[in-house]
């Protein structure tokens, strides 16, 4: 492996050296990129530019990378719907969105991303896990491991370790799944689970299943071994070398325009903007000295932002005006915590200097932010 990366490393500073599309069209017929960054962003961002930019019809790629903690959803879900947002905030876990289809994802560095990018023509993505598999049983022949016909693969017949989802263009074609090796699956099973309640919508939703490390399946297993592994079968398959190329997401000169789609991956618009219209109707249970008030909430919401928004109060809860003015600026709003934060603020400067409206006032507010 040592030696492996010293070759890498040789070879890739030869092709920076070297004109752009020199590097692209270095092996003819199939070429294997691993990316050096752990940033989901960055890397979501290399399968856009090969995908827009390549050639697949003269050459396919296998892109390997691998992503510190985050939380990946499929281009047509809701993130309130498939995750606990509050705890990605607490814990400083990244959300983002893909612009493949399928459902959500977690990622650390125990779990390997594999992009296998071709022509549409060519594109057959049951292959693709064929060669995972066949991959895995050369490293371990004792894996029971096998490609179902929902496009996933499990081991020993029960625990899924990998998914998969795709983006078809009108030329070009990628494939990518997941591959568990020692992902924490404590963290996993906490952050996919979304406490929202009361929320309907149309959004692709993701599927529950057991899941399970292959690391705990054989402690001598590791994350490079397992690209490796997956390297090599490409290889032979593609009547290519054994060769892996690392490369840099933030490399200008190699990928000229990366940065531009690194930066609208990140966007608000793009991960929360881009969810399918959805609406919420739930009740809260405010406990305010020793009693429980139920408040009623109903919100329409379109690309992230409030578009309808009713707040059943306790009569003479607060005042009208207050109100009223909380719901004309919830309206049009992002369904943000942050913006929701700042706009009570302002508001509260509204109410009179009084002790108990401003404890009601703020009970209301936080029971709305954790909505968000």
């Amino acid at each position: 492996m040592v030696l492996q990366s010293v070759k890498n490393c040789l070879w890739m500073s030869c092709v920076l050296r070297t004109p752009k599309a020199y590097f692209w069209s270095t092996a003819s017929g199939g070429l294997i990129i691993q990316s050096v960054s752990n940033d989901v962003y960055q890397n979501l961002a290399v399968e856009d530019w090969i995908h827009d930019h390549m050639d697949l019809e003269k050459q396919q790629v296998l892109f390997l990378w691998r992503n510190s903690p985050a939380v990946v959803i499929g281009r047509h879900q809701n993130p309130w719907q498939e995750c606990n947002l509050r705890l990605l905030r607490q814990k400083n876990i990244k959300l983002a969105r893909r612009r493949s289809g399928g459902g959500t994802v977690y990622h650390d560095l125990g779990n390997i991303n594999l992009t296998f990018f071709t022509s549409r023509k060519k594109y057959e993505r049951m292959e693709n896990l064929k060669l995972v598999v066949k991959a895995l049983k050369a490293l371990r022949p004792q894996l029971d491991v096998r490609v179902t016909d929902r496009y996933d693969i499990l081991l020993d017949r029960q625990y899924k370790i990998s998914g998969t989802a795709a983006k078809l263009g009108r030329t070009n074609a990628y494939h990518h799944c997941t591959l568990l090796c020692n992902a924490d699956k404590c963290v996993l099973s906490s952050v996919l689970k979304s406490p929202s309640k009361g929320l309907k919508s149309n959004a692709t939703p993701s599927v529950p299943a057991l899941v399970k490390n292959l690391f705990e399946e054989d402690p001598s297993l590791t994350s490079e071994m397992l690209l490796d592994a997956i390297a090599k079968e490409y290889a032979v398959q593609h009547q290519i070398d054994h060769h892996i190329t690392l490369i840099n997401p933030t490399d200008e000169t190699l990928l000229p325009g990366i940065s531009d789609k690194t930066k609208e991956l990140q966007t608000w618009e793009w991960v929360y903007g881009k969810t399918p219209k959805f609406s919420i109707s739930t009740c809260l249970n405010m406990v305010y000295k020793d009693s429980v008030l139920d408040v009623k909430v109903n919100m329409d919401v379109k690309h992230g932002r409030i578009e309808v928004c009713n707040i059943d109060l306790p009569e003479q809860w607060l005042p009208p005006g207050l109100y009223s003015e909380l719901v004309k600026s919830l309206t049009g709003s992002k369904f943000c915590p942050n913006e929701t934060t700042t706009l009570v603020t302002t508001l509260l400067r509204l109410c009179p200097q009084d002790d108990e409206l401003h404890s009601r006032w703020s009970l209301l507010c936080e029971n709305m932010i954790r909505l968000m």
